[in-house]
């Protein structure tokens, strides 16, 4: 995942009102290859107790937020471990509209009950694409149901910025918008998309800040088709360690720096990820020109291309 800076460490505090740690939401990786000895490979109880341990140092910590995926076992493990009382709130994604609209409301009441709660913060529809489909404005509807019967205080989407995020938000009146943005990738920042979307009065949640863990990967860790670009990576690297800035406390704030962002979505795996992340977020960050870090063909990193790599984020 990458190591905080040096000399840089954390330990748990009462978060003051402006702390950056109320703006994180915590997206918890259950999958073996990001969290081999915390959850999949170990026994049901050592699963629960590793989950417990993190949300715990999450709470502690002063997180609100987790974002969750209805795929896998990660919500039932959520579930057996929240810390009592729990501090926390949930975003719930839905599932592909192909499964049918009966299907992802069914799977969105679902979620709430693998999960023990009786409502959930958020419902973001998974695909900005299927709210463009000729079932698009039926699967809004269900999804603002759910709102109106109180089980989820606000509805949105995620999106890509070829989905139009703005004027999409504008035209549903979405409560929430997730999309991506990172340090190598600033398309939304630049083109102006983030502002756009908060002007429209949807909160902006931040996703992929850690660009898929391309920061904190080697020339050998990039599959082929990145392979042309590990150069360019390893130059971003070297200036951030010429300023003595760790990739993870420079991801965390050019992220937490972005204006019209109300939450900055981080995976983690671990409760030690957890608290390097943690670290890397309180951390004063260098005077960096953020603009010269950004890779010049940010489109070509697909999100099919960053999940095989082995220290994904």
């Amino acid at each position: 995942m990458g190591r905080h800076c040096a000399g840089v460490s954390y330990s748990p505090a009462t978060p003051s009102a402006s702390s950056p740690i109320h703006r994180l939401a915590l997206a918890v990786v259950t999958e073996p290859e990001r969290a081999p000895g915390a959850f999949m490979s170990a026994p049901s109880g050592a699963r629960e107790d590793a989950m417990r341990f993190l949300l715990q140092t999450g709470a502690d910590a002063g997180v609100k937020l987790i974002a969750t995926r209805p795929e896998g076992d990660g919500e039932r493990l959520l579930g057996q471990a929240w810390p009592f009382p729990s501090p926390f709130q949930v975003t719930v994604r839905t599932v592909p509209l192909s499964e049918g609209l009966d299907r992802v409301e069914a799977r969105a009441r679902r979620s709430l009950e693998r999960m023990g709660l009786p409502r959930g913060d958020v419902l973001l529809i998974s695909n900005a694409a299927d709210l463009a489909g000729a079932e698009g404005r039926a699967l809004w509807d269900r999804a603002r149901s759910l709102k109106d019967r109180g089980l989820y205080r606000r509805i949105g989407f995620c999106a890509t910025l070829e989905d139009g995020p703005a004027l999409l938000a504008r035209r549903l009146e979405a409560d929430v918008v997730q999309v991506p943005c990172s340090l190598l990738d600033q398309r939304a920042a630049q083109d102006g998309v983030l502002e756009a979307i908060a002007d429209t009065g949807a909160s902006v949640h931040l996703s992929s800040v850690f660009a898929g863990g391309l920061l904190f990967a080697g020339g050998d860790d990039l599959p082929a088709e990145l392979a042309s670009h590990a150069q360019a990576l390893s130059r971003t690297r070297r200036r951030l360690a010429e300023q003595r800035c760790d990739p993870m406390q420079a991801a965390l704030g050019y992220a937490l720096a972005l204006k019209g962002v109300d939450k900055v979505v981080a995976s983690v795996a671990s409760a030690a990820e957890l608290r390097a992340i943690l670290a890397a977020a309180h951390a004063p960050c260098p005077n960096l020109d953020w603009g010269s870090l950004a890779l010049e063909a940010p489109a070509a990193f697909t999100a099919g291309a960053r999940a095989r790599i082995s220290s994904a984020a």
